[in-house]
């Protein structure tokens, strides 16, 4: 038997099923690498988003406390490596929280809460994080996973990705995504602001 095919058999018989198409695409992972060196570089990085990157807003609803802000915009690494991201995951989706009333017209501290496993859409994050903060006056940006949500594509079942490369492009995007947010919140008079996140969010949260 193969090497490759013995590696079929011992995903096919995973409790957990994830990568289950394996590695993925070797020129992906390749490339992905080498953009690596250019957002390892924190200068680097930020120059790569402009300050006036563009955000949509879809909706907005108010609350008793509280106002919601649901928008979007294009994946900034779908631009730098348009073949590598697929298309479902190119819409970057978030959700803003923030008080109707404000105690402090100079001091509006805001969070953006990256997803943990198995974490899809808002609710959660919402109703766990989000809302008990906005006591203490500090607004919140839930920003929808990769691979998650809506973002996750037709035949991937659950959280279960199915190649290796598919953890890269999700850090990748965050990475990114999150410089744009930050950037769109500090336009809209947020700060200071912060990144925060709960087991694998909390690793993305490590590499912003």
């Amino acid at each position: 038997m193969s090497i490759s095919r013995l590696d079929k058999l011992y995903r096919r018989i995973l409790l957990t099923k994830f990568f289950v198409k394996g590695w993925g695409n070797p020129n992906h992972i390749l490339r992905l690498f080498q953009f690596r060196k250019e957002i390892s570089n924190r200068n680097k990085c930020v120059d790569l988003i402009p300050k006036d990157y563009p955000v949509t807003i879809l909706n907005e609803q108010s609350f008793e406390d509280y106002q919601l802000i649901e928008g979007t915009f294009h994946s900034p690494l779908a631009h730098f490596l348009p073949d590598v991201v697929i298309p479902e995951v190119r819409p970057a989706r978030f959700q803003l929280i923030f008080p109707k009333k404000w105690k402090s017209n100079t001091y509006r501290p805001l969070c953006i809460h990256l997803a943990g496993t198995g974490d899809h859409h808002f609710w959660k994050r919402r109703n766990v994080m989000a809302v008990p903060l906005l006591k203490h006056d500090i607004s919140a940006l839930i920003l929808e996973n990769p691979f998650y949500g809506l973002r996750k594509p037709k035949d991937q079942f659950r959280s279960s990705l199915h190649n290796v490369s598919d953890i890269f492009v999700m850090g990748g995007c965050l990475m990114l995504e999150c410089l744009v947010l930050l950037r769109w919140c500090e336009s809209l008079g947020f700060g200071p602001l912060g990144i925060s996140g709960l087991s694998m969010g909390g690793h993305d949260d490590t590499v912003k």
